[in-house]
């Protein structure tokens, strides 16, 4: 973040000073959420969350030297020698202040959303896009009402193009974030069923992600998926360029060739030519992130070799598919970060294509899906059956439909397990070399937990 005055960011946040008196050459260098990172000079704001309320940490931000803290509840001692600034909600004003902070920067921002992908796409799109440009992204999957308004406040003079993310799994969120964001691009990477159990529909999720548009750049223009069954055949209130394998896609993959166990190769066809593309990462599901960074590239000046360049220096967010190769020929495949029908079986066909002798796929509860829940992991449990992994070990009560309809569909050696106590107690008799493990679920089922526990066992035998 860049230096800016206090009475800027009062003004911002359409703030009310109780206590202290701002000057008018007061300089803030960091905004801060979290007290104990507070330093000299930061200002504080204090958020009311399910679990803690960080009104009570203002006195703390006070003394390890904040110059001011944003409030939305009143003390009862107001500090006369301290800079106290009400709002009527500090979440909100937080992302008025980083509207108001982005607005300083003019520089092109795209904004990535979509049920399947957003991280993978947004990681895809800022390796290609560092090339030519000084790239700020989302780090990790911060890309809600804090999250978002965090990456861009981390803007500086120096970046030429900034890369966010942004989520959502109610009506109404997108349409805050992009009007925060102000992206002069808009990617929806495509409409799958994540979140279905709170929007009802996917019609109601495509909804939910065409709010991006309400935000977007009077000149933007959008990237969408072609391939979705969706997203086309709609108007749409910019130009549009859409990728994927269909012939109706300007940008297009061709070849393609995902029988490679940790690559993928295809021709990318476009209006600037064709060229061979290597993907440093499995499945073809990457067409779709790879296709969206090329499309992003081709539009913002990079020629065909530095697009390539970038797309072969592209390294996954954690738990996205993170390969880790151990002794004994043996490979633990991480994709716990989240979970729905497609990643799913995107992950059980990657697994297949594995060149270990034994596959083992561990999956797990997929989280918010209403009435659905049972229909979902039915037909996960199908997937699992037509990829046939060797053993397929299912975690959590919803988990159990996808062994269950696995097993109807004739894989012959599933484990069931509650929990991740019963889990563990199978896998620890499974590990063993030769193998690749997979695991796969919603975010709070932490299967990452038993991917380290499978690690440590295989390194102890």
């Amino acid at each position: 973040m860049e230096a800016i005055r206090l009475t800027d960011l009062i003004q911002a946040v359409s703030g009310r000073v109780l206590g202290g008196t701002p000057s008018d050459t007061a300089l803030v260098r960091e905004i801060r959420t979290d007290n104990r990172q507070v330093e000299e000079g930061d200002v504080f704001f204090a958020f009311v969350g399910e679990k803690i309320n960080a009104h009570r940490f203002v006195d703390a931000a006070f003394e390890a030297g904040a110059a001011a803290c944003v409030v939305q509840e009143v003390p009862e001692k107001i500090r006369e020698d301290r800079v106290l600034i009400l709002v009527e909600d500090t979440i909100k004003a937080y992302g008025d202040l980083a509207a108001w902070y982005r607005s300083r920067f003019r520089i092109p921002v795209i904004g990535v959303t979509g049920s399947v992908g957003k991280t993978t796409t947004k990681d895809m799109l800022a390796a290609v896009l560092e090339q030519k440009y000084r790239v700020l992204k989302t780090q990790g999957n911060f890309n809600n009402n804090i999250g978002l308004p965090r990456t861009l406040l981390g803007l500086e003079s120096g970046h030429e193009m900034a890369v966010v993310e942004m989520g959502m799994n109610h009506l109404g969120e997108i349409s805050c974030l992009t009007r925060i964001a102000r992206p002069s691009c808009a990617v929806i990477t495509n409409i799958g069923d994540a979140h279905i159990g709170i929007l009802g529909s996917r019609e109601n999720i495509l909804r939910a992600k065409c709010e991006i548009f309400e935000g977007l750049s009077g000149d933007g223009f959008a990237i969408l998926n072609g391939d979705d069954d969706l997203l086309p055949g709609r108007t749409y209130p910019c130009p549009v360029t859409w990728i994927g394998a269909g012939e109706g896609c300007q940008v297009r993959a061709e070849d393609i060739d995902d029988s490679f166990s940790e690559k993928l190769t295809f021709t990318a066809k476009t209006p600037a030519g064709s060229f061979p593309v290597t993907v440093p990462q499995p499945g073809y599901h990457m067409i779709y992130s790879v296709l969206t960074a090329i499309a992003a590239g081709l539009a913002f000046g990079l020629a065909p070799e530095e697009i390539c360049a970038g797309i072969e220096s592209y390294v996954p967010t954690k738990m996205r598919m993170n390969i880790e190769r151990l002794s004994g020929n043996t490979a633990i495949l991480n994709d716990a970060y989240n979970a729905n029908t497609a990643s799913m079986k995107a992950a059980l066909r990657i697994l297949s294509r594995r060149e270990e002798s034994r596959k083992i796929a561990v999956l797990g509860d997929m989280l918010e899906q209403g009435d659905m829940e049972e229909a979902l992991h039915r037909e996960v449990g199908r997937a699992a059956a037509e990829f046939s992994p060797d053993i397929l070990v299912t975690v959590g009560r919803a988990a159990g439909y996808i062994a269950e309809e696995a097993g109807k569909a004739g894989l012959a050696r599933i484990y069931a397990c509650r929990d991740q106590e019963e889990a563990r107690a199978v896998l620890k008799d499974l590990a063993g070399p030769d193998t690749a493990f997979l695991f796969k679920a919603s975010r709070g089922m932490r299967l990452e937990d038993l991917a380290a526990f499978v690690k440590g066992c295989l390194e102890e035998a």
